[in-house]
């Protein structure tokens, strides 16, 4: 998948589209069901993902303008935002998200090249990074909403470079395995694997979603024979 932030942002397009299209199929009345997420509802996912592209904005703002504007004044209040907008009826959360979202775009569509290079004190290490940051959420979440859409949804492409940055990210005390994705020539190495290191195949897809914590990895294979490792806790 290309780091080019414009040809992400098509991507984001197209996924919150695909996520728009699903929700507004729902009843009004699945706001309040569980999610996928332990402790969340359809309505905090929903809303988590509304508050999620506004803080993207704030953060695409501050790369265009050099005013530090951080993604949320605090954890308390992002986590604030999401518990006082979680109720709302569907057809407002469906209108809120929207509204975000086009937020978000008009913000990418007002970049200038040289901000997209803009690096962070934190957070995301360039702002050219961001549009894939809302990629991941939506794609991600999408999942979590719980209803009918599932990793095996996901693009070849989005799924090879979640791994890879799942991958990147965990700590060296991560359980050592080596990853095997179908159709991929290089395997991706965890921890710091001997001889005994586990080989885990499968499809791209199926890993990805079993290192994020979306899958239990039942299609997946291990050589030589036995259980899956259990994966660090991804964020």
């Amino acid at each position: 998948m290309t780091i080019d932030p414009l040809v992400l942002m098509t991507d984001v397009e197209q996924a919150t589209e695909n996520l728009l299209r699903a929700a507004q199929a729902l009843d009004d009345a699945v706001i309040g069901e569980p999610s996928a997420l332990p402790g969340w509802t359809v309505g905090h996912v929903l809303t988590h993902l509304a508050r999620n592209a506004e803080a993207y904005t704030n953060l695409l703002v501050w790369a265009r303008t050099g005013v530090e504007t951080p993604a949320y004044a605090s954890t308390a209040a992002r986590n604030a935002a999401i518990e006082a907008g979680a109720g709302r009826p569907l057809a407002e959360q469906l209108a809120d998200l929207r509204a975000a979202h086009e937020r978000f775009a008009d913000a990418a569509a007002s970049m200038p090249a040289a901000a997209w290079t803009f690096r962070y004190p934190s957070i995301v290490p360039t702002a050219a990074v961001v549009p894939w940051a809302r990629l991941r959420e939506v794609e991600v979440h999408h999942v979590d909403l719980g209803r009918g859409y599932t990793p095996a949804d996901w693009s070849d492409a989005f799924a090879l470079r979640l791994l890879r940055e799942i991958a990147g990210d965990l700590p060296a005390s991560a359980p050592a395995m080596v990853l095997h994705p179908a159709g991929v020539d290089h395997s991706i190495t965890l921890g710091a694997p001997g001889a005994t290191a586990p080989v885990i195949g499968g499809p791209t897809r199926s890993i990805a979603a079993w290192l994020a914590g979306r899958a239990d990895g039942t299609d997946l294979t291990v050589s030589p024979d036995g259980e899956l490792p259990q994966p660090a806790r991804w964020k």
